[in-house]
């Protein structure tokens, strides 16, 4: 199942060098790159930095801390973050070219020293106990069906009375989702817990549930717009392009009518250990 999600995201083979190629079809200019230059790619997630920046600003981030990226990607949330809050990311992903275009990138925006990733299985953590201030997941748990095992892991990795934030895509009441999706071209590799399911794990694992914040209408109204904008270009937008591909407008469309119809949803659940 691992080799599979692995496949799904990081199938594109040399990926730092094409999302370069990109940017510079693009008109940037990788010498003077700055974070929101990336933004339509490192922050592929529901409604982007803002997202973000929502989720970050419940963790109890204070300057110097040390916080945990689960399925970190390319890095976009842990550079927000670092750079927002004045503190150091460590970001964990099954996909090695996700992590080594994600310190690349990193470098292009001066954040090298601040951030740092490496490849792993986030349902086996390899960090020292009680080492993290904080820890987040973005986007994460569709793909993973061990869920328990990462929250495990994160409880065992924050010091006590931290915070660990998700924001997630769960499953809604309106009906079975509609693939292709962009976390999965079928079903088999897509593992959407409903909220109730996500709030039995965490406080299962030990967590106390802080927060539970449904952003599904906001979720729909900027999928709604992204995918307006896209067809009226006829192109999509780098980050679509890059990861999507070709199905870039089947996955666009399947979201925007997922979300609309309540098939699925975006939480945010905060909890502290």
């Amino acid at each position: 199942m691992a080799n599979d999600v692995e496949q799904h995201y990081g199938r594109t083979g040399t990926l730092i060098e094409r999302i370069a190629a990109e940017l510079r079809g693009a008109g940037a200019n990788l010498a003077a790159m700055t974070q929101p230059d990336l933004e339509a790619i490192d922050e592929f997630h529901v409604r982007g930095r803002r997202a973000t920046l929502e989720l970050a600003s419940r963790m109890e981030i204070n300057r110097g801390a040390r916080v945990l990226d689960i399925g970190s990607g390319l890095g976009g949330p842990a550079r927000t973050v670092a750079s927002r809050f004045d503190c150091h990311v460590t970001g964990i992903d099954l996909t090695a070219d996700f992590c080594d275009a994600a310190q690349e990138m990193s470098r292009w925006v001066g954040l090298a020293d601040r951030v740092d990733f490496k490849q792993g299985d986030v349902t086996a953590l390899d960090v020292e106990p009680a080492s993290f201030d904080a820890a987040m997941s973005i986007h994460v748990g569709m793909n993973i069906a061990q869920k328990d095992a990462v929250y495990d892991g994160v409880y065992r990795a924050l010091k006590h009375g931290r915070i660990f934030a998700i924001y997630d895509i769960v499953q809604g009441e309106g009906g079975e989702v509609l693939y292709p999706v962009p976390w999965a071209r079928e079903p088999s590799i897509s593992h959407l817990a409903t909220p109730a399911q996500m709030r039995h794990l965490l406080e299962d694992t030990g967590f106390k549930l802080l927060e539970e914040i449904d952003s599904s209408e906001e979720s729909a109204a900027w999928f709604k717009d992204k995918a307006g904008k896209m067809q009226a270009a006829k192109l999509p937008t780098l980050g679509f392009k890059i990861f999507l591909g070709e199905s870039y407008a089947q996955m666009t469309a399947n979201q925007v009518r997922n979300l609309a119809e309540r098939r699925i949803k975006t939480v945010t659940f905060v909890a502290r250990k």
